[in-house]
């Protein structure tokens, strides 16, 4: 059995969850919840919600970490690895980028900006993933000599079953139903930092129908919103329709 490894890179506050819960969902696939997130919080200091606890719970070595990814997990299939883009810290070695099929999961700027700063207070650039999540798409590119999939957050949750169709095809693997939905609760592939994040995925059985939300931004995040739209566009035109 020939066994796959997807690596799929978000920014936060992004349906990334839901997405890992989907892929969790099949049968063939093992998943691995933000394998860098310990090494992060450790090596940057930020003060996220339970952060010790990830620091003590998670592998603070980033080589030990790439170290695992390079490789399948377990008997599976595939393995699926939900990244967060903000962790990826520049002293991390990219090389092994290549060994693994790469894919993208983007988020309107602004909402996500909405979302995040709810929960970390005048966020910087870099703490939104776009830089990083742009870096590493080149990275990719320049890597593999292709273009990787890269699907929008709204497309999905507009037609979960088209787009998820779609990037199953992009990544050269049969698309599952059982992607569609998943029992609500907490599951052991979760890192600790559930109790802080998951909430609304752990009551969820499927993806959220969309909502349009135009809610304005505050006049002092205007200037991060021009930075951070302008990462998003680098990667929104080749997003899967």
């Amino acid at each position: 059995m020939t066994q796959r490894i997807i690596a799929m890179w978000s920014g936060p506050r992004n349906i990334s969850t839901a997405m890992m819960r989907s892929w969790e969902s099949r049968s063939d696939t093992l998943v691995v919840d933000e394998p860098f997130y310990a090494h992060y919080l450790f090596h940057s200091g930020y003060d996220h919600p339970g952060a010790d606890e990830v620091i003590a719970c998670g592998e603070t070595d980033w080589r030990k970490v790439v170290a695992s990814l390079a490789r399948p997990k377990g008997g599976e299939a595939i393995t699926f690895q939900k990244h967060m883009t903000q962790h990826m810290l520049e002293h991390i070695d990219r090389s092994w980028l290549g060994k693994v099929s790469n894919c993208f999961l983007i988020r309107d700027p602004r909402r996500m900006l909405l979302s995040f700063s709810k929960v970390i207070p005048n966020p910087s650039l870099d703490q939104t993933g776009l830089p990083q999540q742009a870096e590493i798409f080149n990275a990719v590119r320049e890597a593999t000599g292709a273009i990787p999939p890269v699907i929008v957050a709204k497309d999905v949750l507009l037609n979960p079953e088209r787009m998820l169709r779609k990037l199953c095809a992009a990544l050269d693997l049969n698309f599952d139903r059982a992607m569609l939905c998943w029992k609500a609760g907490r599951r052991e592939s979760d890192g600790v930092w559930a109790k802080h994040w998951y909430g609304a995925v752990e009551k969820s059985t499927g993806f959220a129908p969309y909502k349009v939300d135009d809610t304005p931004l505050p006049a002092w995040m205007n200037g991060l919103l021009d930075d951070c739209q302008e990462l998003y566009e680098q990667m929104a035109q080749y997003c899967i329709r």
